[in-house]
């Protein structure tokens, strides 16, 4: 009986966890992370006017991005097996600066496009390692909470990318931000190796039997398509919105990349309140209600060019959108069993990557090309619109973690 009152004990509360700073450590490294992989879309007037690249090739730039995140993913398993998941997180920033000083020194297109690869492939072999190690710092019922706090970090990413880029571009080349950020990347890489906690563990080597556990699971290739989805839902639709705003729209740059960064600052709080709502209502219904305000909204930005409603609608799908992670990060850790978790997030999140960060924009770039800069983004706005369907639909059943997971034990499987 002992063991049940421990395991039926409230826990602590979330503030007085003194994994908090180490968690905030390993939201900064994300941080820098993606800001890496988001700072070219605010760059992108500027490498277009110095480089003379098309919209397509622009749309290329994060396709190849995504391909390499999605290499760097699927082997990101084998790499944490044999130096721990802590030194994966270290790996990951300070490869991530490397590949940014390539980036800032390169001056053909396919120079751009291999350093680019690179970039991709150092920061896809951080979030698996970091998911981890985060919750293993944290009690399964603030697992929403901890995942918020950590999806902090690429919303100031999204918020601060675009105001970085324009003070830059404002008085260097756009060369400067990536050489700044990559610096700055190996300097915080080298800081966690010593100071940084959580992760003195190793990950669970990708193998049969983990790959066949998870790929009979109906439930976990849906939350493989709600990831794509809501990740062309920011990513996807982020990296190409200045291009839009500027090229379709006729905003000016400044304004645009102003805008960019304003509609993101709401999703500051939207991340929090998205853990609450999680924790309190449920992954599933919280999934169904921001993925479906977010396509409409998408599908209204591909619509509108008034600049008022514009900016509105922008401010609006941006907010909105941020409230998938936390509840897609928990409901993805509490379906699978804490061996094959790191397994689960490094084959889930790079096959969803490669649509929504690297499909999707290619997709918008095309139809850019074609003069319907518009129509792609309404195209992928209704697919978004999905999203909000696949959970009401497909209710989980017997998850990978059966019911032996503390997460799903603490709520009725309905409320997943």
């Amino acid at each position: 009986m002992p063991d049940n009152e421990n395991y039926c004990s409230l826990p602590p509360p979330f503030y007085r966890f003194d994994p908090l700073a180490p968690i905030l450590f390993v939201a900064l490294i994300f941080f820098l992370t993606f800001l890496a992989r988001v700072m070219l879309s605010p760059l992108m007037p500027g490498i277009i006017a110095e480089m003379d690249i098309t919209p397509s090739q622009a749309g290329a730039l994060f396709l190849i991005l995504s391909i390499g995140y999605f290499i760097a993913l699927l082997g990101s398993g084998f790499i944490s097996a044999r130096i721990l998941h802590r030194r994966t997180i270290v790996l990951s920033a300070c490869s991530t600066g490397a590949a940014l000083l390539l980036i800032a020194f390169s001056h053909q297109l396919w120079h751009l496009w291999i350093s680019v690869f690179v970039m991709g492939m150092a920061t896809g072999v951080y979030l698996p390692s970091g998911i981890t190690t985060l919750t293993g710092m944290v009690d399964p019922r603030h697992w929403g909470k901890a995942v918020s706090i950590h999806e902090l970090a690429p919303n100031f990413a999204f918020v601060a990318a675009p105001l970085i880029a324009e003070f830059f571009l404002g008085r260097y080349s756009w060369r400067a931000m990536p050489a700044a950020v990559g610096v700055v990347a190996i300097c915080i890489g080298l800081g966690f190796a010593f100071a940084g906690k959580g992760g003195d563990f190793p990950g669970r080597q990708p193998d049969a039997a983990a790959f066949r556990s998870l790929s009979v699971d109906r439930f976990f290739w849906m939350m493989v398509l709600l990831f794509g989805l809501a990740i062309s839902s920011t990513m996807g639709i982020y990296t190409m919105l200045p291009l839009y705003l500027v090229n379709e729209a006729g905003l000016e740059r400044s304004f645009a990349n102003t805008l960019l960064a304003f509609s993101r600052v709401p999703g500051l709080a939207m991340a929090l309140v998205a853990g609450w709502a999680s924790d309190t209502f449920g992954p599933r219904r919280t999934i169904v209600a921001v993925l479906g305000v977010t396509g409409i909204a998408t599908i209204l930005i591909g619509i509108c060019h008034h600049p008022v409603l514009l900016s509105g609608l922008v401010v609006v799908q941006a907010t909105v959108s941020t409230g998938y992670f936390p509840a897609g990060f928990a409901l993805l850790s509490a379906i699978t069993p804490a061996e094959h978790r790191n397994v689960a997030i490094s084959l889930a999140i790079p096959i969803a990557f490669v649509y929504g960060g690297g499909m999707a924009p290619a997709l918008i770039g095309v139809t850019g090309d074609a003069g319907w800069f518009g129509a792609g983004i309404m195209i992928t706005g209704f697919l978004i619109c999905t999203g909000a369907i696949l959970p009401v639909v497909f209710k989980p059943g017997n998850a990978a973690g059966g019911g032996e997971n503390a997460a799903i034990s603490l709520q009725n499987c309905n409320d997943l």
